[in-house]
C-alpha cells in the first residue's frame, strides 16, 4: 500500500483522538483512516511500508492489552504475532501518552516497549522527540537523551498537544513518504 497507516491501541479516547488529528493533518491522499490495532490483521499491518503507531501507557509503564482491562485486546496481544517477521522494509513513527506527574518513573514507557519490539525486528524507527519541557524521573521511551517518539500528556500539558503534533508531523512526514 502506498498510504501511511495510522494505528492506535487504546480503550479510552486520547490516543484515538490524536490518530484522527494526525490523519486530518496528513490528508486522505497520504494517510489511511486510523484504525485500532485490535481491528487490524497481521497481514493488513504488514502490507504497509510506512506506519504511525500510537499507544497510551497504563499505570506503571504497561502496554495496553487484556491485562489492563481491554477486552478486545491491544498492543500486548498484537506484538507477539510479529515473531519471525522482518520489518526492515518498514518506516515507523511512534507517539505515546502518559501522565508525567502521576507516573514520573514510567512516563510514556509503553511507547518504549513498542519501540523496542519493532526496532528488534529491523524497522526503521523515526520521529524522536526532545525531553525538554517535560517533568519526569524516568522513561523507557528515552534513548540517547530523547524520546523514541512524540510524548504527549493530555492531562498536564494538553494545551501543547496540537502544536507538538504539528511540529512532529513536519519532521516525520518526509521520511514516511520516502523523500
Amino acid at each position: 500500500m502506498s498510504k501511511v497507516a495510522i494505528v492506535f491501541g487504546t480503550d479510552t479516547g486520547y490516543t484515538r483522538k490524536i490518530a484522527k488529528l494526525v490523519a486530518k493533518k496528513l490528508g486522505a491522499d497520504i494517510a489511511d483512516k486510523p484504525v485500532n490495532i485490535n481491528r487490524l490483521s497481521l497481514d493488513q499491518f504488514l502490507a504497509y511500508d510506512a506506519l504511525i503507531l500510537g499507544t497510551p501507557t497504563y499505570g506503571e509503564g504497561v502496554l495496553p492489552g487484556t491485562s489492563t482491562g481491554i477486552d478486545a485486546g491491544s498492543w500486548a496481544e498484537f506484538l507477539p504475532q510479529l515473531q519471525g517477521h522482518d520489518l526492515s522494509a518498514k518506516t515507523i513513527a511512534l507517539y505515546g501518552f502518559g501522565d508525567q506527574l502521576k507516573y514520573p518513573t514510567s512516563y510514556v514507557s509503553a511507547m518504549g516497549d513498542l519501540y523496542q519490539a519493532l526496532a528488534e525486528k529491523g524497522a526503521k524507527m523515526i520521529g524522536s522527540w526532545p525531553t525538554q519541557g517535560y517533568t519526569f524521573e524516568h522513561s523507557s521511551a528515552v534513548v540517547d537523551d530523547v524520546f523514541v517518539g512524540l510524548a504527549l500528556d493530555e492531562k498536564n500539558q494538553g494545551a501543547l498537544t496540537q502544536q507538538r503534533v504539528e511540529q512532529w508531523l513536519e519532521e516525520v512526514k518526509p521520511a514516511l513518504l520516502g523523500s
